[in-house]
Order: structure tokens, then sequence, then C-alpha cells
């Protein structure tokens, strides 16, 4: 608009369009405008006639309409300044809404995200005193929980402030009741008690208070105050209005993470207590096992022990005693030794061995129980699996009670086969697998999953008197200390297969022995 009074009113007294160039704009950044005008000659001769034959009154009238056409700008480049100076406040504070909008919702903790609360009211709203107040449902009234402009530590009054919500007169608890906000312009010719904590300690020449919703649900409130003439600010009112759902939601949010801890602290407890209790039942379960199993081979010791004086004299009676008594004895010997096994802390012991070996020096271990029940043993290997690194004390222990149990459940003159494999992934060997199957019994589907559980066993229901439950349980943890699996396929009367899976490679942390411990494979 300036551009154009300055250019063209020169053609009021018919001259020409002056020449003008904007060096500089404020709108662009610039501090103010500036023009640089060029005054056709024409226009000079035209003013100087002007000045002949023009009256002075005209000439008076013209200045004076000039005049008022410069105020005239004046105020609208004012006015155009002011707007733009409240464009730019606004526009700082919703980007500073956004960002601390954020940063709250981000915030989890309570106490920290109340902190950033107050700070974005402080800096986006121009707060400098306010509280939050929120609901406590189980004591139905509302509580202090944070606030800003309190000079130093929070007195204890304000920090213990409680306000019932039964109370409907308290401004406090009208707006969390009502859910609409209230505005105290001049708070010593309103209703409000003087003797309020708020009202002593701050003083305020007005009050505002805002509800916090959250789910279609008041949670609490924001009061702030104002201690100047103007009160506080329509602007600010406005900006917490808009601003309050956020703070709502994240305060909610936190209440709920922290419900959420609190329950996760109560299932983390739970859960070691109930470890605990399991173990308990573990060792009771077990005591109990161990004393149903030592009495019995010692009842029948004792019952022949009472008998020896009265038939010493008797040849077969001495014969069965002895082979009664040394049968119990290496049961009871069996079950102490597994049960050492269980419990014992074993370091374990990885070194390169050849797997094939291992299980041939099994099976000459046990080649008095396969001759007894004429059992064929058949042997599949995969010539390709040479040395593999393990423990091979836990590995032959836990070959040795799985094929005794195949022994066990075998038929006379049965059969075993044990298989080996290498499994390959993307052509490189990556671990070994080995079948070990019978024609026995097999297992019955409702106690397939147990077999692997501590002291099951379903030795002691059959002809077989020796069995603790503890064999297949070691095995399966012994698998597990190796890094490997062990699983169990079964149909009843159609035999069990027990499927081992061993790393072939060694475990990270001994890779280093690998030059010391063995040979390359």
């Amino acid at each position: 608009m300036n551009q154009g009074i300055y250019t063209f009113m020169p053609l009021v007294w018919r001259g020409k369009p002056l020449l003008l160039q904007e060096k500089c704009c404020y709108f662009e950044g610039a501090p103010y405008c500036e023009y640089h005008i060029k005054w056709p000659f024409r226009n000079s001769l035209h003013e100087a006639l002007s000045r002949i034959f023009t009256t002075k009154a005209v000439f008076i009238e013209t200045i004076r309409e000039m005049e008022a056409s410069k105020k005239v700008i004046e105020d609208k480049y004012d006015e155009v300044n002011r707007l733009n100076e409240q464009l730019s406040y606004k526009i700082r504070q919703l980007m500073a809404l956004q960002e601390t909008g954020k940063a709250i919702l981000a915030v989890l903790d309570l106490k920290p995200l109340l902190s950033v609360i107050m700070n974005t009211l402080s800096t986006a709203c121009r707060i400098d005193r306010a509280i939050i107040m929120l609901i406590n449902e189980a004591e139905s009234h509302l509580e202090y929980i944070h606030g800003v402009g309190l000079d130093g530590a929070v007195p204890e009054d304000v920090s213990r402030y409680r306000v019932a919500l039964d109370r409907v007169n308290n401004i406090l608890v009208r707006v969390a009741s009502t859910g609409k906000a209230e505005y105290v312009s001049n708070v010593k010719s309103s209703l409000l008690r003087s003797e309020n904590i708020l009202l002593t300690y701050w003083n305020p020449s007005s009050v505002y208070v805002i509800p916090l919703i959250a789910r279609a649900k008041v949670i609490g409130i924001i009061a702030t105050i104002g201690v100047g003439e103007n009160g506080v600010p329509e602007e600010t009112r406005e900006t917490m209005e808009i601003f309050a759902s956020q703070i709502a939601v994240a305060i909610e949010n936190a209440r709920m993470y922290e419900a959420v801890r609190e329950q996760m602290d109560e299932v983390r407890k739970s859960h070691v207590l109930l470890s605990r209790a399991e173990k308990f039942s573990f060792l009771g379960n077990l005591a109990a096992m161990l004393a149903h199993e030592i009495r019995n081979p010692l009842t029948a010791v004792g019952t022949y022990i009472q008998l020896l004086p009265q038939k010493y004299a008797d040849d077969e009676f001495r014969k069965d005693f002895y082979e009664i008594a040394m049968e119990e004895t290496n049961r009871v010997n069996s079950l102490i030794t597994e049960l050492l096994d269980l419990v014992k802390t074993h370091t374990p012991s990885f070194r390169y061995i050849n797997l094939h070996e291992l299980i041939e020096k099994v099976m000459l271990l046990i080649s008095p129980q396969i001759s007894n029940k004429n059992i064929d043993m058949i042997c599949d290997f995969d010539h390709k699996i040479k040395n593999i690194y393990l423990d091979d004390n836990k590995i032959k222990q836990a070959i040795l009670n799985i094929i005794t149990n195949a022994i066990d459940f075998s038929p006379l003159a049965g059969k075993i086969r044990i298989v080996t494999r290498h499994l390959s992934t993307h052509g490189h060997r990556s671990s070994v697998r080995i079948w070990i199957s019978d024609n026995g019994i097999g297992i019955p589907p409702e106690i397939l999953d147990k077999v692997f559980d501590p002291y099951f066993t379903t030795k002691r229901h059959g002809n077989m008197r020796n069995g603790t439950g503890l064999g297949l349980f070691i095995a399966y943890r012994d698998l597990q200390d190796q890094g490997g699996t062990i699983e169990v396929q079964s149909e009843e009367n159609n035999g069990t297969t027990f499927i081992l899976t061993l790393p072939y490679r060694p475990p990270p942390h001994n890779r280093s022995n690998r030059e010391t411990n063995g040979h390359a494979y």
C-alpha cells in the first residue's frame, strides 16, 4: 500500500508515476522498510506550475490530507506489527506445546513427569504459580501431588493438603465434580475462604482452576493464580485448556505404568515364593521317595537277618539271603549314586572325543545286562562324524541311562538300535543327532510328557523293582549343560525312541581350548 501511494501520488497534479525501488522490507526480516524514489523532470515542471496557478488554500488542504493519510498508514503499520508479534508468540507457544507434549508422553515415571508438566506450564503458558491435585478414589478426596512457585521446600501444610469430595462449595471440588473450568477474576470480592491454605501462602488476586480429564473421566485439577491486576490472561487460560487434555492423558498413563510395575513386582515376588515352594515340594517328594526306596531294601535285609539265627544251617536260605542282600544293597547304592549325581556341582570338562568309541564303551560296560536278556544291539554310525567337542562324562552318563532303560523295557531277545547322523546347515556341519530305539512296551501317551520329570518312574509298577525316576531327569539336565536337547517318541506296545541332539562345534567360551584339548575335525 505504501509503495502504491508513493508511486502514484504525482498523478494528483497530472504528473508521471515516481520510480520507486525497495531496498529492504520489514516483512522479510529487516528492521524497517526503506524506499528509494526518483522524481521525474516532468513532475518538477508540473510542481512549479502548480505553485503558480494553485491557491494557497488548496496546498494547505492537500498537505492536511497527506498528513491524515500518513497517520492512517502509521496506525496500520503499528497494528500489523502488533498482530505479527502476537502471531509469532502463538507459533512459538504451539511449537513449545508440541515439543513438551512429546516429552510428557515419553515420560512414564510420575514424579519426573510432574516436573516436566510444571516446566511446560511455566514456559509455554507463562505460569509461575500452580498446583496439581489428583482424585484419591479410595479415600474420596483431592490430594496435593505437585506444585510450582512455592519458595524453597514445599510447606508441610501444602504437601498434606486434602479436600474431601463432598465439599461441593469448594472451587477445586466443584471443578472436579462438574468437569468445567472456573475463573475467579477478583479473589478479594469473591466467596472464596480467605483462610484457605493456598490463598494464605500465595495471596492471589485471581484464581483459575481447570479439570484434568482422561478417558471421559476427571482424574484431578490444575489450579493457577494471578498476582497482578490483570489476573490470569485470557490467552493463558485458553492455552491451558488445550494443554490440560495432554497432561491428563500423560498422568493417567504414568499412574497405569506405576500400577503395572507394582503388579510386576508382586508377580516377581510370587514367582520367587512359588519357586521356593516348588523346591520344598520337590525336596519333600524326593524325601518321601527316598524313604520308600530305602525302606523296602532294608525291610527285606532286616527280615532275613531276623531269620538268620534260626536258619543259619540251611544252605539254600543262606544262598537266597546272600543274593537278596547283595541285590538290595546294590539297589540302595545305585540310588545314592544317582542322588549324588543330581545334587553335586560338576564343572564341565570339554574336550574332543570320538563319539562312536564312547558309545561302544557304554555298550561294553552294560554287556552283562545285554547278554542276560539276549538283546540284539544294532549300530548304524555315520562315519563322517569324527571327534566332537563335549563333556564325555556327562554324555556317557546320559547315553548309559537311556540304553539301560531300553534294556529294562525291552522283551527277551529284543532289539535296540543306535543311529548317529550329522545335521548340515548351509553346507556346514552344525550338530550331531543320536537315535536310541527299542521295541519294548512303549510309553502310554498320558505320561509321555512326564518321563523327564524328577523321581517319576513306571518301573515300580511292573515287575522291575529298581527305578528311582532320576536317570532320565539327569540325562535331560546333562544334555542341556552341553547346549543340546533330548526328545522322546513312543507308541504303546510299539517301542520308544530317544533323540539326542548335540552341538558339533564347541561353545564360544570354550573355543580357546580347542588347540590344547583335542584335535581339529
